[in-house]
């Protein structure tokens, strides 16, 4: 295995010469090239895929568990990784091994070169892996392929394939540096996803979004689901570990559904995560799923980092929201689903994001705020983002602590002190960046998953 991992670790120098996923030059021309080069296994099965702002990755992951339980083997292509880079590109709801990982990638090296060698860009890293999982899901061989956008829509990699279900989940402002400020413009990025003939099921989305959403599906004559209306949730119960949900379907409503998550963005996403798998299948109106399947399905489902329970007594909590869309959604779901009578929170963030929107959003369900960093290259400083914690907090309510190990030591004394039962409705969350969230995850010796 050691070898294995350092076999996995000089393909990630190699591929980080190449441009991150942080820098890109809006074009499906290269990606193109490749599956043509690779005999387009991209075309070799059904896909299903997801775009918006929020939500994307626990959306795929129930898909994946739910087209699982029913039967079919189901490759995932998720982005970005919390832990190991294997994380995006999984088979049989495992990622994909080291060593396959690497056989993978040297199997698809020689195209790249050439591609490279005829183009102006070299091809990204982002491009060069997700020609890397059209393969390995070819290889299989899958039966379904379940692909979350990387950033924005038509223009992703991922997006030089034709899928047969489209979802876009909540889209709201991020990535202003590539998406602009424009919601509006950036839901027609995001609409690409949506092909001719296919059928598109959409969240619930501010006025202006839907219409351009909407607008697309005319023009491409895709079949349309909305939430709310052809598809919703109809219910919510908080439970231990999670929640019960009764869901609307498009072909009738299911009930008793236990899903291990918290949060009433979950719920919707089940329910949009419930309708794709209805509309893969071409039930509606006329015929269910198995609702037994349905409900051992989304039993199943691991989103690790989102709202995950880290330690118990007291409670710790890893959440990846890293935008104030997010970072509200994260804030909803601890006031709807837990009552903490102290609740720290440590944050690290990225310097290019809405950092006083992600803090004033979680500042009313936080009593304290421990302000950190993590490893990237592109976090904030603790210091500097402490002088924005303090603006919204007030000095008395902000700690700084530069290393992440001590800022969730320092929450977790924190959420302990000046109270006679300090395990009783004491607890910490870790969040504002998936890098934060995924080295918070490594701290409590969580394995990649």
């Amino acid at each position: 295995m050691t070898e294995a991992l350092d076999d996995l670790r000089q393909v990630e120098i190699e591929l980080n010469t190449r441009w991150p996923e942080t820098k890109i030059e809006p074009t499906l021309q290269r990606i193109g090239a490749l599956v043509d080069l690779l005999g387009d296994p991209h075309r070799t099965y059904p896909i299903l895929h997801i775009a918006g702002t929020n939500g994307k990755t626990s959306v795929t992951r129930m898909i994946d568990a739910l087209l699982t339980r029913i039967g079919l083997r189901v490759g995932r292509y998720t982005s970005p990784h919390l832990q190991l880079v294997t994380e995006r590109i999984a088979i049989d709801g495992t990622p994909i091994a080291p060593e396959r990982y690497v056989e993978v990638y040297r199997d698809v090296e020689p195209y790249v070169e050439m591609i490279d060698r005829g183009a102006e860009v070299r091809m990204s890293k982002f491009e060069v892996l997700t020609g890397m999982a059209f393969a390995a899901f070819a290889d299989a061989p899958v039966d379904a392929a379940v692909l979350e956008v990387g950033l924005g829509g038509g223009w992703d990699a991922t997006n030089v394939a034709d899928a047969k279900v489209a979802v876009i989940a909540p889209i709201s402002i991020d990535h202003v540096e590539y998406l602009g400020a424009d919601i509006a413009g950036i839901a027609k990025e995001k609409a690409g996803i949506i092909k001719e003939g296919s059928v598109a099921l959409l969240a619930e989305q501010r006025p202006e979004v839907m219409e351009v959403l909407l607008r697309r599906t005319v023009e491409v004559d895709a079949t349309v689901a909305r939430a709310g209306m052809e598809f919703g949730v109809l219910r919510r119960d908080v439970a231990v570990g999670g929640q019960m949900l009764k869901l609307q379907g498009l072909g009738g409503a299911y009930e008793e559904i236990f899903l291990p998550l918290h949060g009433p963005h979950q719920a919707n996403n089940a329910a949009i995560a419930l309708a794709a798998v209805e509309a893969f299948f071409g039930a509606g109106a006329q015929r269910m799923l198995d609702q037994e399947a349905i409900r051992e399905g989304f039993a199943s489902v691991v989103v690790p980092g989102r709202l995950e329970r880290v330690r118990s007594a007291p409670t710790v909590f890893v959440d990846a929201a890293h935008n104030p869309h997010g970072a509200q959604a994260l804030a909803d779901a601890l006031e709807a689903d837990f009552a903490f009578r102290n609740l720290v929170g440590v944050v690290g963030v990225m310097r290019d994001k809405d950092v006083r929107g992600i803090l004033s959003a979680l500042e009313p369900v936080l009593h304290e705020v421990v302000l950190t960093t993590n490893s990237s290259d592109r976090a904030m400083p603790a210091e500097e983002l402490g002088e924005i914690a303090t603006e919204i907090f007030g000095p008395d309510r902000v700690d700084v602590r530069p290393r992440l190990d001590d800022a969730v030591e320092t929450a977790i004394a924190l959420s302990e002190a000046d109270t006679d039962e300090p395990l009783s409705g004491v607890g910490v969350i870790v969040t504002g960046s998936v890098v934060t969230a995924g080295e918070t995850r490594a701290l409590f010796g969580k394995e990649p998953a």
